[in-house]
């Protein structure tokens, strides 16, 4: 791992052993693998073809996880598919985490995967740890020597590293030592919070010195760039910690971590209507990239909430309660559009419409029978100056602002159920309830402006007439037996109200499931991957995190 250690193999295990001589590994790894000359290299055949065989995948992994453990970055580079990025990458490990010693086992081979555990210390200048994890990697066959090759990607080295800039590094931190607590003054940790750790690597990087702290001894991934996080691995010793108090609320952070886990990939984000605070932001699986707050997708019918606004707003409507039409498909701009299932309301009303989440409602109001002349910019015009939704959000991390671009044709209609190109993160379309509940925009945040004299986003109120129209629209949406999140908000303490959503996108079977709720205040969303309808799946999810509020 280092210049200067020694290696030795014993089975199926590599140990570098810290001493001040020189490698003398190389006999002993040629001796466990036999010098395993590949198929392809025997006089008279060809480049071999084919899936690799066990036998291939065994002697592969094991010939490169001796060189990377004897220190040999070149010989473990030769042994992947792309040797001329793998072995400065193996170089750069040895160089920069500064491990002293290290047991590499190879796990049992699944089809062409091995995984593997890395146990080694940690040594810089006289502080020493210990440190495991566990990775993998994958045999494939050279496209075209036919050899046998590690399929290489930064995340062979250790998990988390995700970009070939990135690296491992060991030695005097960055950043400050921060301590974040919750609202209550409750510490926040990764591993208590799996969700929070981007967050919280963000937060030290941003917050650490103004809060007082100082940088201790660790390892770390080094994102190899000025805007990107770096993420604890390791703390060698500690700095001292300087507290950083944000808005989170534990008890509600706990049940949405809980809530999420229920589905493969899923995210929520929860906030307090009247302050802008955020109390919870989780994601499954919990990565380095926020989808919570930094996703973009389109949010299906809880676009609907802005798309009512701007129909109230721009007089396509008088109120709830005025007259439109629910037939089971609408020709709009050269596409024909359809309720789910194709059902039709008679004598549908807008509030009607709303909590049964009938597309064409909103699509014929708007576009075909209206005789108010609606610009295609509207929508997003709503978005931004009711909403807030595009403007510049300084939420204190990194955060989408979501997105309601100018479109046309067809594509401003289907804009109006939340498709088309509209984008938003979990924590922007829990906003829009936010919004509705409080009267008016207040941007999210997750720690205090007055750290950092950030310049929040700002929104015009809502008119009286639009906020109590939409509260009672979201109400009956979540206390009518009809509304498709009465069933997801029943046990849900009042006032509340709802919306539901699905987004159709390309290449999935099933529609990613969408849910916006407020009880008292407390608003959130949801978003599930591939979870279908918003009530199936995103809807428990919201309601779970609202009950904890």
């Amino acid at each position: 791992m280092r210049s200067g250690a020694k290696t030795a193999i014993v089975g199926g295990v590599f140990l570098v052993v810290a001493g001040g001589v020189g490698y003398g590994g190389l006999n002993l790894y040629n001796g466990i693998t036999g010098g395993n000359t590949s198929p392809e290299t025997r006089a008279g055949d060809g480049p071999r073809t084919g899936p690799v065989t066990g036998d291939e995948v065994t002697s592969t992994a094991r010939e490169f996880l001796a060189a990377w453990a004897a220190g040999e970055p070149e010989k473990a580079g030769q042994l992947t598919n792309d040797p001329v990025t793998a072995g400065p990458a193996v170089a750069a490990y040895r160089d920069g985490a500064s491990v002293s010693e290290a047991t590499i086992t190879p796990g049992t081979p699944v089809g062409a995967t091995v995984p593997f555990t890395v146990k080694a210390t940690i040594t810089y200048k006289d502080v020493s740890k210990p440190w495991s994890y566990t990775s993998e990697l994958t045999v494939v066959r050279g496209q075209t020597t036919g050899r046998p090759l590690v399929k290489w990607a930064p995340s062979v080295l250790h998990p988390k590293l995700l970009t070939a800039d990135a690296t491992v590094r060991t030695g005097v931190a960055k950043a400050a030592s921060v301590k974040a607590v919750d609202r209550n003054g409750l510490e926040l940790t990764a591993e208590k919070y799996p969700s929070l750790a981007p967050v919280l690597a963000e937060l030290r990087k941003r917050y650490g010195a103004k809060a007082g702290g100082s940088a201790g001894i660790e390892t770390w991934i080094d994102s190899g760039s000025e805007s990107g996080t770096d993420i604890p691995l390791l703390v060698l010793s500690k700095g001292k910690e300087g507290t950083l108090k944000t808005t989170i609320d534990a008890g509600v952070q706990a049940a949405a971590e809980k809530a999420v886990k229920t589905y493969g990939k899923a995210s929520v984000a929860a906030i307090e209507p009247s302050t802008g605070a955020i109390r919870a932001v989780a994601n499954n699986p919990a990565t380095e990239f926020n989808t919570a707050l930094q996703g973009q997708q389109a949010p299906g019918s809880t676009m609907k909430i802005v798309s009512a606004a701007m129909m109230l707003q721009n007089g396509v409507v008088a109120g709830p309660d005025s007259k439109v039409e629910c037939p089971p498909d609408v020709l709009s701009r050269g596409q024909t559009f359809e309720n789910l299932d194709r059902f039709s309301i008679p004598d549908a009303t807008l509030v009607k419409a709303f909590r049964r989440s009938c597309n064409t409602a909103f699509i014929k109001a708007i576009t075909v029978l209206s005789d108010k002349k609606i610009a295609d910019t509207a929508l997003g015009d709503t978005a931004r100056d009711s909403f807030g939704i595009g403007q510049s959000w300084q939420v204190g991390v990194p955060a989408a602002d979501g997105s309601v671009p100018e479109s046309a044709g067809n594509e401003t209609s289907a804009s109006y159920i939340g498709q088309g190109r509209i984008q938003m993160s979990a924590l922007n379309v829990a906003s829009l309830s936010a919004t509705v509940k409080n009267g008016g925009f207040l941007q999210p945040y997750l720690v205090a402006r007055e750290l950092d004299d950030r310049e929040f986003a700002e929104a015009e109120p809502l008119s009286r007439g639009v906020a109590t129209a939409l509260r009672r629209m979201m109400k009956e949406t979540a206390t009518s037996s009809d509304g498709t999140a009465f069933d997801s908000m029943s046990g849900v303490a009042s006032p509340k109200g709802a919306k539901t959503g699905s987004a159709e996108v390309g290449g999935q079977d099933k529609s990613n499931s969408w849910f916006t709720g407020y009880s008292g205040d407390l608003a959130a969303a949801a978003v599930v991957q591939s979870g279908g309808h918003g009530s199936d799946a995103a809807g428990p999810v919201v309601a779970s995190v609202l009950k904890a509020g």
